[in-house]
């Protein structure tokens, strides 16, 4: 059984990557920069703070 809970919707560069991943139940969406052994994860957000939600989401 396959669990595609997370999904990479965009993705840019090679050594310094940075990738945009939905999470495939809520429809959230989170941000992952990976450069050289360091790599940081956040949630994206609205202006008002609020979780970004995928708009092409179901």
């Amino acid at each position: 059984m396959t669990n595609n809970r997370f999904e990479e919707v965009y993705s840019q560069g090679k050594m310094k990557n940075t990738k945009i991943i939905r999470d495939n139940e809520t429809g959230v969406l989170y941000m992952l920069h990976q450069e050289g052994y360091g790599a940081g994860l956040t949630v994206m957000v609205d202006q008002e703070g609020n979780p970004l939600v995928d708009k092409d989401f179901n």
